[in-house]
């Protein structure tokens, strides 16, 4: 039995990951999925870290499975306690002393993502409804839930604060993308995680969510990667 470590993206909280932590569960998996203090502006990197690092414990046999703006997070995590997989999920991937708030222009979000919406047929400046923008693919309950009551603020105070590893951590590492998130194009990630992390990632379908819409399809994804080591 392995402990999954899903760590959750800005502005929200966990409670986006229950379709897959059911579908973990089911094939005898412990989850463990905790809320990040996004509305504390105390609260950097670090202590994003120090709440997940708090919820493990003393589980072992870890996967930690970052999303989004987790993927600063998540190998941070790596970094203090032994895991065994880490599956880097539609994630930003961060360079070393790079902030979150630097992310974007180092990466060449802002061109990559007009480009991505013209293609969409877009026009420039449009400011998409949350629905067709990241939740188009995720299934009408879950998205009205998800806007209605799991919405959080987010401080900046992480988005100022580096990186602090040297390097990225000593863990086996995977990245899967899901071919649908507007948000964050597929192509643009498939390009930046080429650049900084050295290999091809895999896809699946999906919204910038796919927790929530493709989760059966997650959860085989991920036990395929753990099954594999």
């Amino acid at each position: 039995m392995a402990t999954y470590v899903l760590i959750h993206g800005a502005a929200a909280d966990a409670w986006y990951w229950g379709p897959l932590a059911a579908e973990l569960r089911s094939r005898g998996h412990e989850v463990v999925a905790p809320d990040l203090p996004c509305d504390d502006e105390s609260a950097g990197l670090a202590e994003y870290a120090d709440a997940v690092v708090e919820a493990i414990g003393d589980r072992t046999e870890l996967v930690v499975v970052a999303h989004s703006f987790g993927g600063f997070t998540g190998p941070l995590v790596c970094d203090r306690v032994p895991v065994d997989l880490l599956v880097m999920l539609q994630a930003q991937v961060p360079a070393p002393g790079e902030t979150p708030g630097e992310w974007w222009d180092n990466t060449g979000y802002g061109p990559a993502r007009q480009e991505a919406d013209r293609r969409r047929g877009v026009p420039e400046g449009t400011e998409e409804d949350p629905r067709s923008f990241y939740l188009h693919d995720t299934p009408e309950p879950l998205a009205t839930d998800l806007l209605a009551n799991h919405q959080r603020g987010q401080a900046g105070t992480p988005f100022g604060t580096a990186w602090p590893l040297p390097a990225w951590p000593n863990v086996p590492t995977r990245a899967l993308l899901s071919s649908g998130d507007r948000f964050f194009p597929a192509e643009f990630m498939r390009r930046v995680i080429i650049e900084r992390l050295g290999f091809e990632p895999d896809e699946m379908p999906g919204d910038h969510m796919p927790m929530l819409g493709h989760p059966k399809e997650l959860a085989e994804r991920l036990e395929a990667y753990r099954t594999a080591l």
